[in-house]
């Protein structure tokens, strides 16, 4: 909960989501925990502002911000999803994008892109939403009866929290509708080509609408404690990387933010005109702030494994116990000793997008250890943000001056002083990194209707800055992503798509 006139964070609550990994490649959550969670903040946030005296009736808007082509098929008579939701950077979809490119004219993964603004690839919804359809008998048959509903996050939450099966909006905004490959960015609806290519029926897709609007109202009187009771619209739907966008206050062309959360997403504000870009990154949709305001696009470098290197460091290699001692190892050494860790666990997205590729540390001596290891893999997150900077400036045809940070990952340091030492530009960093939240409420707060938030730039509260220079010559810098590369390289082809005798990946 922010405060409109200032900015300031009043209150919050935050909950981390269970990641299921039931086989290699596979990554699923629980829509109904997510479901859960959404109520649980919703409450303890609540019970906060009235411990700090704050009427809760004084909450004017609300927005809802969610991973985008995470994917979600439910039930609309029971409520009840039907499959885990597949989270965004799942491969188990390899087979099914293989099996389509062999309908598309020369294998060609970038068929779709003048129409979606996307390549053919595990990431995006509609080959999650394909593999469902083709491996779910509960889905198949809820289909057949008209009973199933898809949705990305975004839609599962705003229908449930809406009424659900007693009368739930089902809907999407055009930000993460434009990430699912069945919508023409142009347009602005769902492509009953690409619906046809991909065979997915147009009925269980949800109605888009704009970024900033009623959807529905929220019964907020349902929660445990049952502390409290309000009713208010839910006015704003975003993307998670657009309402960072937003948050950043990133609305004129040019101006791009990145951000570090489980991967990291670099978007530039490329205004009303669709960018193509020519160096692997993707044409998205930023913003459409009321149904009759102008779409604006971006141009996005997506990678895959940022934040998620570090909780993989915890969980799976045990080297750390949370995720601040990776800083506190990193700093310890202040150089990976020659060590280069390419976290290709999903293959590599832009600018490669290579789903052959996995994970890989070389360059390793006897005199490795964890603290080198560690540092490493911060300097991966780095390494890959520079690659797709360059794409972008190349795109765009004028650098970058400064990078504009947020994200949790922007609480470390030697993380944030290394993105500006491989980068050869400053990284500055707002006091408040959670500009997904605050981007979510500064557009609820915009609202048609609502109106308490101005987006002109020049009413807009400055925000404090943390800013970081570069502190190593140019020289050092190129040396080391010339052997970063070299690295990639080494990671791809590393896996095919035929099945070994024993029957485990090869």
């Amino acid at each position: 909960v922010f405060n409109a006139k200032t900015a300031e964070l009043l209150s919050h609550h935050q909950v981390e989501i269970q990641q299921k990994f039931p086989k290699e490649g596979w990554v699923e959550q629980d829509p109904k925990e997510i479901l859960k969670s959404v109520h649980e903040c919703v409450e303890k946030t609540c019970e906060k502002l009235q411990q700090l005296n704050i009427d809760i009736t004084n909450i004017k808007a609300i927005g809802v911000s969610n991973q985008r082509e995470t994917t979600v098929v439910w039930d609309k008579t029971t409520g009840e999803p039907l499959y885990n939701a597949i989270v965004w950077l799942d491969l188990r979809t390899q087979s099914t994008v293989e099996r389509l490119l062999k309908r598309i004219p020369g294998k060609n993964k970038s068929f779709f892109k003048f129409r979606t603004g996307l390549p053919l690839s595990t990431y995006f919804s509609a080959v999650k939403l394909r593999w469902l359809l083709d491996n779910v008998e509960d889905i198949k048959q809820a289909v057949d009866d008209g009973r199933a509903m898809f949705g990305t996050i975004d839609s599962w939450l705003i229908w449930s929290l809406t009424g659900g099966k007693n009368g739930g909006v089902h809907c999407t905004d055009v930000t993460n509708a434009s990430r699912t490959m069945l919508f023409n960015i142009h347009s602005l609806d769902w492509d009953p080509e690409l619906c046809q290519f991909f065979d997915i029926p147009m009925e269980i897709l949800p109605k888009v609408r704009s970024s900033s609007e009623i959807y529905g109202l929220m019964v907020c009187g349902f929660f445990s404690s049952c502390c409290f009771s309000f009713v208010h619209d839910i006015n704003l739907c975003l993307g998670d990387q657009s309402a960072a966008l937003v948050g950043q206050m990133c609305f004129q062309d040019g101006q791009a933010k990145n951000t570090y959360g489980t991967g990291c997403f670099l978007l530039c504000n490329t205004g009303q005109k669709s960018v193509f870009s020519e160096h692997g990154l993707l044409t998205t949709i930023a913003y459409k702030l009321g149904r009759d305001k102008p779409v604006c696009y971006a141009l996005e470098g997506s990678v895959a494994i940022a934040g998620a290197v570090i909780r993989w460091l915890r969980d799976n290699l045990g080297i750390v116990k949370t995720s601040q001692e990776v800083e506190k190892l990193a700093a310890e050494v202040g150089t990976s000793y020659g060590c280069y860790f390419v976290p290709a666990f999903s293959g590599l997205y832009a600018p490669y997008w290579e789903p052959s590729a996995r994970g890989i540390i070389c360059g390793l001596t006897q005199f490795t250890n964890k603290n080198h290891i560690a540092f490493a893999a911060l300097e991966a997150v780095c390494f890959q943000t520079r690659e797709i900077l360059d794409a972008m400036n190349k795109d765009c045809g004028i650098p970058l001056s400064q990078l504009q940070v947020d994200g949790g990952m922007t609480n470390n340091k030697v993380l944030m002083q290394l993105q500006s030492d491989i980068l050869c530009i400053p990284v500055v960093k707002p006091s408040m990194p959670e500009t997904t939240a605050l981007g979510a409420a500064m557009a609820a707060g915009a609202a048609e209707g609502v109106g308490i938030w101005s987006l002109n730039p020049g009413d807009l509260t400055a925000v404090t800055c943390e800013r970081f220079e570069p502190q190593i010559n140019p020289e050092e810098s190129e040396c080391r992503c010339a052997r970063w590369k070299k690295a990639v390289m080494k990671s791809m082809g590393w896996e095919t798509s035929e099945a070994p005798s024993n029957g485990k990946p090869m």
